[in-house]
C-alpha cells in the first residue's frame, strides 16, 4: 500500500464518517425527540432548539469515548498502520450499507452495536490473514483480540436492555404512586422536590460523571469536581427544589420544564456517547497515520501509541457537532417521532401495528398467573390503595385530537430522565451501550408500569418488542459478517479489493436508495390512515367513507386479478394477490379502529341512533374474509397443481365476476363521490346475481352427478360462487349504512383524505 493509496483511504474514512453522521443522527433523533414530542411539552422548534444545545454540550464530552475505536475490541500494538486503515475502511463500507439496508426496510437498528461488532469482525478477519501470512497459529489470535474488553461492552450492552426495562418500571411507578394521574393537582405538594432530585441526578449524571471525557476539563479541575461531588449535588438540588418551588407558586407547569431539561440531557448524553460510533473510527484512523509517520518507516510501525490516552482534536468534535444539528433540523427523518415507540407505549387506546404470536401470548400468560398470585399475597387494603393512585378517568374523547397525547408529561420526565441518566453513567465508565435500546426500553418499561399494556393491547406490544429486539441481534450478526468480508477482501487483494468493494458498495445503496423510493411512493399512495386529527363527527364520518371506497377498489382489482390468474393458471399471479390479503386486512382494522374514534367523537342522543356502527364493522370483516378465501382457495389448487376449471365453469364464473365487479364499482365511486344516489338498480343488479347463482349452481350439481367435475372442482367453484354472493350482500350493505349517515351527516364532497 502506498502513500497516495493511504491518503486515498483517509479521505474515504471521512467521507464515510460524514455520511455516517447523516444516516445515523436521522435515525437516533427519534431516542431524545419522543418523548418531548409525544407529550407535546413545548412548539416543536422549541424542543429542536433544545435539543440542538444538547447535542454540541455532548460532542464535547465525547473525546474519551474515542478510545473504544483505537483500543476497544483489539490489541493496536500487533497491527501496522496500513492494517489498521484496512479494518476501519472495512467497519465504515459495512456500517453505511448496514444502516441504509435497515432503513431502506423501516427496521429499527443501533448504531452503537452496529459500530462495536464491526470491529469486532474486522479485527477478526484481519487478524487472521496476518497469522496466516506469518506461518502461525490460530490460537493466537486471543493475542489480536481484546477479548476481555469486547466481552464487557457487549455484555453490557445486553445488560443495558434489562436495566433500562427495570429502571424505567421502577421509576414510573413509584412516580405515578405519588402523582397518580391526576399529577397536576398534586404537584404542589411533591413536586418541586421530585423535579429537584430529578434535575440534580440529571446534572450529577451528565456534568459530574461524564467530566472525565470533556475537552475542556482540565485534570485539575476534574479532581476537584470529584472531591467535592456531594457539596455539588446538594446545592444542585436545593437550588433546582427552590427554583421549582417559586414556578409552582405562579402556577406555572413544571413539568414542561423538566421534559426540556430531560430533551437537553439525553439529547447530551446522545451525542457524548453515539458520536464514537460516526467519527471514532475515522479519527483512530487519522490518528494511526499520525504516529506512523513519525517512525522511521510508516508501512511497517506498529501502532502501540494507539493504547494509550489521546485527547480527540476540539475543532473535529465540533464540526460533527455542527452536522449533527443541521441533520436534524433538515432530515425528514429525524422530523417525525418514531411511530414504532410511540405505538407501543402509548396510553391511548389504537390500532396495534404488531400481530401477536406465540412467545408474546405465553409470556403475557405467564405473567397474568404471577400478577394474580401477587395480588392474593398482598393485603387487600394495600392493593386497593395500589388501584387508586393507579386510577385512570375516562379521556374526554371529543376533545381535539390534535391537542392529546400518547402519554402524559410525568411519563415523558421519567423516560428521558432515567434513559439520560443510565447512558451517561456508561459513558463515564467508557461502556458504548446503545441510546436506542435504552430509550425505547425504558419508555417500555414506564408503559408497563404505568399500565397501558392492558389486557386489551398486552400480547401485541410484547409482540412489537420481541420483533424489535429480535432486530438488535441481527444487527450484530449482519454488522460482524458484513465487516469480516469486506476487510478479509481488501487485506487480500489491497487497492484492487477496496476499488471492487467500493463499487459494490455504490451498488447496493443506489439499490436501496431505488427499493425505498418505490416504498416511499407506495406509502404516500396509500390512503388508508388513522383519524388522529379529526374532531368534528361530521367530517370523521364521511372520511371514514371515503377509505372505504379505497379498500373496496383494492378488493375489486384483487378479485379480478385472482380469477383471471385462476382461469389461466398463473400461480406467480396468485401468490401476488395472496401477498396482498393482509395489507386489506389491515385496512380493513383500520377503518374498524376510525369507526369506533367516530363513534366516540358522537354525542349520547347521537350514540343511540348510531346502532349502523357496528353493522359497518361486521360487512368489513365479511367482506375482507370473503375476499381472502376465494384467493386462498384458488392459490393453492393452482400451487398443487390440481386440475384446472372446465371450460364451462370459468365462463359462469366470468359472468358472475362481471357482476360482481360493477356493483363493487359503483358503491366504491358512491363513496367516494360522497353524494346521495338511486339505489333501485343496484339492489336489483344484485337480485339477479343471486338469481343466477341459484341457476349455475343447479348445474353444477348435474354436473356433479354426471361425474364431469370432479370433488376438488366442485367445493372450489361453490366457495368462489358463495363468496361473491356475501360479497355481494355484505357492499350493499355497507351502501345501505351509507345512506343513513348522509341523511343524518350531511357530508361535503371535498372530503378527501390527504
Amino acid at each position: 500500500m502506498g502513500l497516495e493509496v493511504v491518503f486515498f483511504v483517509i479521505f474515504l474514512l471521512f467521507l464515510f464518517a460524514l455520511m455516517d453522521l447523516i444516516v445515523g443522527v436521522s435515525n437516533d433523533a427519534v431516542n431524545f425527540l419522543n418523548a418531548s414530542i409525544g407529550s407535546k411539552a413545548a412548539p416543536r422548534y422549541i424542543i429542536m432548539i433544545v435539543a440542538s444545545l444538547g447535542i454540541f454540550m455532548g460532542v464535547t464530552f465525547s473525546s474519551g469515548m474515542m478510545e473504544i475505536a483505537r483500543r476497544g475490541v483489539f490489541h493496536p500494538q500487533y497491527f501496522t498502520m496500513p492494517d489498521l486503515l484496512i479494518l476501519f475502511l472495512g467497519v465504515m463500507m459495512a456500517d453505511i450499507i448496514l444502516l441504509d439496508l435497515f432503513n431502506t426496510f423501516g427496521l429499527p437498528t443501533s448504531t452503537t452495536v452496529s459500530v462495536v461488532f464491526e470491529l469486532l469482525g474486522g479485527a477478526v478477519a484481519v487478524s487472521i490473514w496476518k497469522i496466516k501470512q506469518q506461518g502461525d497459529s490460530l490460537v493466537l489470535l486471543g493475542q489480536y483480540i481484546n477479548t476481555s474488553r469486547a466481552m464487557t461492552m457487549i455484555f453490557g450492552i445486553l445488560l443495558s436492555i434489562i436495566v433500562a426495562f427495570v429502571c424505567g418500571s421502577f421509576f414510573q411507578f413509584l412516580s405515578r404512586l405519588l402523582f397518580t394521574f391526576d399529577y397536576k393537582s398534586r404537584v404542589k405538594k411533591y413536586g418541586a422536590i421530585w423535579g429537584g432530585i430529578g434535575l440534580s441526578s440529571i446534572a450529577y449524571f451528565i456534568l459530574i460523571k461524564g467530566a472525565a471525557g470533556a475537552v475542556f476539563i482540565t485534570p485539575e479541575k476534574l479532581e476537584w469536581i470529584q472531591t467535592h461531588t456531594w457539596t455539588i449535588l446538594f446545592i444542585l438540588f436545593i437550588v433546582s427544589s427552590a427554583f421549582l418551588q417559586i414556578l409552582i407558586f405562579f402556577k406555572l407547569n413544571i413539568f414542561k420544564l423538566i421534559v426540556l431539561a430531560g430533551t437537553f440531557a439525553i439529547a447530551m448524553a446522545f451525542a457524548a456517547n453515539d458520536l464514537v460510533n460516526f467519527i471514532g473510527v475515522p479519527l483512530a484512523g487519522l490518528h494511526a497515520w499520525q504516529f506512523a509517520r513519525a517512525a522511521p518507516d510508516p508501512m511497517t510501525a506498529t501502532m502501540e501509541q494507539l493504547s494509550l490516552p489521546v485527547r480527540s482534536e476540539w475543532y473535529i468534535l465540533l464540526i460533527a457537532g455542527a452536522v449533527m444539528v443541521v441533520t436534524l433540523w433538515i432530515s425528514r427523518k429525524a422530523r417525525t417521532v418514531s411511530r414504532t415507540e410511540i405505538s407501543l407505549s402509548s396510553q391511548v387506546e389504537s390500532y396495534e401495528q404488531s400481530e401477536s404470536v406465540m412467545l408474546a401470548r405465553t409470556i403475557v400468560k405467564m405473567f397474568i398467573s404471577f400478577y394474580a398470585a401477587l395480588r392474593q399475597s398482598i393485603p387487600k387494603p394495600v392493593v386497593k390503595k395500589i388501584s387508586y393512585r393507579f386510577y385512570r378517568t375516562r379521556q374526554d374523547q371529543t376533545v381535539d385530537q390534535e391537542k392529546q397525547t400518547s402519554f402524559d408529561l410525568l411519563r415523558a420526565s421519567v423516560n428521558l430522565m432515567v434513559a439520560s441518566a443510565v447512558i451517561s453513567y456508561a459513558t463515564s465508565h467508557k461502556l458504548p451501550l446503545s441510546t436506542t435500546y435504552v430509550t425505547f426500553m425504558v419508555a417500555m418499561g414506564s408503559s408497563f408500569a404505568d399500565r397501558a399494556w392492558g389486557r386489551e393491547s398486552a400480547v401485541y406490544r410484547v409482540t412489537g418488542v420481541l420483533t424489535v429486539v429480535g432486530g438488535w441481534f441481527m444487527t450484530a450478526l449482519l454488522a460482524s459478517t458484513f465487516s469480516f468480508t469486506f476487510a478479509s477482501i481488501m487485506f487480500n487483494f489491497r487497492i484492487y479489493g477496496i476499488a471492487g468493494m467500493l463499487v459494490l458498495a455504490c451498488a447496493i445503496l443506489w439499490n436501496n436508495h431505488i427499493r425505498h423510493s418505490k416504498r416511499e411512493t407506495a406509502f404516500q399512495e396509500d390512503q388508508i390512515f388513522n383519524l388522529k386529527h379529526i374532531s368534528n363527527v361530521d367530517e370523521a364520518v364521511p372520511t371514514t367513507f371515503v377509505q372505504m371506497s379505497c379498500l373496496l377498489r383494492e378488493i375489486r382489482q384483487s378479485l379480478n386479478n385472482t380469477l383471471d390468474a385462476l382461469f389461466e393458471e398463473r400461480e406467480f399471479d396468485l401468490n401476488e394477490e395472496r401477498r396482498k390479503v393482509k395489507k386489506f386486512q389491515n385496512w380493513s382494522n383500520i377503518i374498524t379502529a376510525n369507526i369506533f374514534k367516530a363513534l366516540r367523537l358522537l354525542q349520547k342522543e347521537q350514540a343511540l341512533n348510531s346502532y349502523f356502527y357496528g353493522q359497518t364493522v361486521r360487512c368489513l370483516q365479511k367482506l375482507t374474509d370473503g375476499h381472502r378465501d376465494i384467493v386462498a382457495r384458488a392459490y393453492k389448487h393452482v400451487s398443487n397443481q390440481h386440475k384446472g376449471l372446465l371450460t364451462v365453469q370459468k365462463a359462469e364464473l366470468k359472468e358472475m365476476k362481471s357482476i360482481i365487479d360493477e356493483l363493487l364499482y359503483q358503491v366504491e365511486s358512491t363513496f367516494s363521490k360522497t353524494e346521495d344516489v338511486t339505489y333501485r338498480d343496484l339492489f336489483k343488479r344484485n337480485s339477479e346475481l343471486n338469481k343466477r347463482a341459484a341457476e349455475l349452481n343447479e348445474r353444477q350439481i348435474e354436473r356433479i352427478r354426471s361425474g364431469e367435475s370432479k370433488t376438488r372442482l366442485s367445493i372450489l367453484y361453490f366457495a368462489i360462487s358463495g363468496n361473491i354472493q356475501m360479497i355481494g350482500k355484505q357492499n350493499l350493505r355497507l351502501l345501505e349504512i351509507f345512506k343513513k349517515s348522509f341523511e343524518q351527516f350531511k357530508p361535503h364532497e371535498d372530503t378527501h383524505p390527504e
